[in-house]
């Protein structure tokens, strides 16, 4: 199941072609599921501690030092951390925070890209781990025709269970751009790729022109024994400053962000790592 946010208005060329971006570290220039742990913090849902090791978090994950089974743990303890949470207490705290967490950290060589690729009449499909409430917005802020995402299960109670339904997470990326262009028409051999992660190369290698952004080491190994083109991102800008004709999501659309969005990527690698080791 794909979480979907398309955008009619633009005309489709035939053959009709795409380009699929990861959001963190690509688009945006932090972690779209860890920069809320102050404000977490400031609402008491979390303590000190675990403030403290969610920015520990941010920091491995800004570094680039992380190998998968330390990812592994981190995400296990925040999804174990956020399961219980009330969904409307984390909206009220987020509410007042997520545009000024995510407006600022937009980089402007991605906005150009994403309009470049518009420009030339192909659709703009953000493709995330991050949870599909706050992917969602994000991807109308920037135009995006279409969003892949993670979704988390919330209860009946309005709380976080800590399961999730689908999880966009390395192969089922590719899985979930070969999909797109069967049900939408793309020809995936012309069609754009751009990640910062080396857990993105089956997505990567699914289209004919897969791009390496502000890469990890493995990725950039990678796209220079396949060469790959490798782009460095590295001015953030508020995005209503640089692009301010583009659409801004209603204050329920934010608030919907909030609310399984710093849950959802956490979450994810448990059922990737289950539904692995049942296949295997």
């Amino acid at each position: 199941m794909l979480g979907l946010v398309e955008n009619h208005s633009l005309p489709h060329t035939s053959p009709r072609t795409a380009a699929f971006f990861d959001l963190d570290k690509t688009v945006i220039a932090k972690s779209s599921t860890l920069t809320f742990g102050k404000s977490f913090y400031q609402g008491g849902l979390i303590n000190r501690r675990a403030v403290l090791r969610t920015a520990y978090a941010q920091f491995v994950f800004l570094a680039g030092g992380a190998d998968h089974d330390q990812m592994e743990r981190m995400r296990e303890y925040l999804s174990a951390l956020c399961r219980g949470w009330n969904v409307q207490q984390v909206k009220e705290i987020v509410a007042e925070t997520l545009h000024d967490i995510i407006d600022p950290i937009i980089y402007d060589e991605a906005a150009s890209l994403i309009e470049s690729h518009h420009t030339a009449g192909r659709d703009v499909v953000i493709v995330s781990t991050s949870g599909a409430e706050v992917v969602e917005p994000i991807g109308e802020l920037l135009g995006a025709d279409r969003v892949v995402a993670t979704r988390m299960v919330v209860g009946d109670d309005g709380c976080f269970t800590g399961e999730v339904e689908y999880y966009a997470y390395g192969p089922t990326k590719a899985e979930a751009v070969r999909e797109l262009a069967k049900s939408e028409g793309y020809e995936l051999e012309r069609c754009y790729a751009y990640s910062d992660s080396a857990t993105d190369l089956p997505m990567l290698k699914a289209v004919g022109h897969p791009h390496a952004v502000n890469p990890d080491r493995t990725l950039r190994r990678e796209a220079l024994a396949r060469d790959w083109p490798i782009l460095d991102f590295h001015h953030p800008v508020r995005l209503k400053q640089r692009v301010p004709s583009l659409p801004t999501p209603s204050r329920p659309a934010l608030l919907a962000a909030a609310a399984v969005g710093a849950a959802a990527a956490t979450a994810g690698l448990v059922w990737y790592t289950s539904r692995r080791r049942a296949l295997a």
